[in-house]
C-alpha cells in the first residue's frame, strides 16, 4: 500500500511553478500516474520520460525516488521502477483510513463553517453537479476539491496530507471505475448530505455522516476491480465487510 505522506499541499494537487527539474519530472509523472496514464505494474523507462521532458535522466531518477518514497513507484534491482499497485485488501483499508481521517477532519472543521464556508462549500457542489452533467471527465477532481476544502477548514497540515495521500493513491482506480461504472450526477447527491450534516452544526453527526459517506465507496469500487481483476494480486474473495 502507498505510504502515508506529507508530501501533498491542502488541494490535493500539485500547484506551483516547479523550482527544479527534479521538480518538474516529479510532477509530470506524478500527474501521469493520477490520470492513469501510467498503469500499476507497467515499467517507466527513464530515458523516454527524459525526453519527452526535454531534460537529462538524472532528475527524472531523481523524481522515482521521490516517488518511490511515497509508495507510488517501486524501484527493483535489474527490473528498474514500477508504478506501484494496491491489492483489493489494501484499497479497502484505505478507504477505512480516509473515512476514520475525513470523519475528523470535518469535525475539527465545524467551528469554522460560518455563513462565508458554506456558500463556499455549495459552490463546490455546484461545480461537481456541473461536471457530472457534462459527462463526469472532470468530476473527480471537483469531488477532490469539495473535500479537500472541508478538510482546509480543520487547520491541520499534517492530517490534511495524510488525507491528500489517500486520495491520490486510489485516484487512478477510480478515475477506471467512473469511466465504466459509476455516474457521477448521482454520485453528487451524496455529497449534498455532507452539506446538510454540516448544515446542522451537530458536529458528531457530521463526522458520522463523512465517514459512511467515505466507507461505502468502499465496497462498489472494490467489487468493480476484482471482475475487471485491475488491482494487484487481487484475491477472490473481499474481506467480509465487502460482500454485497
Amino acid at each position: 500500500m502507498p505510504a502515508i505522506c506529507g508530501g501533498y499541499t491542502m488541494s490535493f494537487a500539485s500547484k506551483g511553478m516547479a523550482a527544479t527539474a527534479q521538480d518538474e519530472a516529479y510532477r509530470a509523472l506524478l500527474q501521469d500516474i493520477r490520470s492513469g496514464r501510467y498503469q500499476p505494474g507497467e515499467r517507466l523507462i527513464p530515458e523516454t520520460i527524459a525526453r519527452e521532458l526535454a531534460m537529462s535522466r538524472m532528475p527524472v531518477r531523481e523524481a522515482f525516488q521521490r516517488l518511490a518514497n511515497e509508495g507510488l513507484v517501486l524501484i527493483r534491482p535489474n527490473r528498474g521502477c514500477i508504478v506501484s499497485g494496491m491489492t483489493i485488501e489494501e484499497i479497502y483499508e484505505l478507504f477505512e483510513i480516509r473515512s476514520v481521517l475525513e470523519g475528523l477532519a470535518v469535525r475539527l472543521a465545524m467551528p469554522r463553517f460560518d455563513a462565508a464556508a458554506l456558500a463556499e462549500l455549495d459552490d463546490h457542489v455546484a461545480r461537481m453537479h456541473r461536471a457530472g452533467a457534462a459527462g463526469g471527465a472532470d468530476w473527480l477532481g471537483r469531488h477532490q476539491e469539495f473535500h479537500a476544502y472541508i478538510c482546509s477548514l480543520s487547520r491541520r497540515p499534517k492530517l490534511i496530507a495524510q488525507i491528500a495521500a489517500l486520495h491520490i493513491a486510489v485516484e487512478p482506480y477510480m478515475r477506471v471505475w467512473l469511466h465504466h461504472v459509476a455516474q457521477p450526477a448521482h454520485a453528487t447527491e451524496r455529497q449534498d448530505e455532507i452539506v446538510e450534516a454540516i448544515r446542522t452544526g451537530d458536529a458528531e453527526h457530521a463526522e458520522a455522516v463523512m465517514s459512511d459517506h467515505v466507507l461505502r465507496t468502499a465496497p462498489r469500487l472494490a467489487e468493480f476491480l476484482r471482475k475487471r481483476g485491475q488491482a494487484a494480486g487481487v484475491s477472490s474473495t473481499l474481506p467480509a465487510s465487502t460482500q454485497p
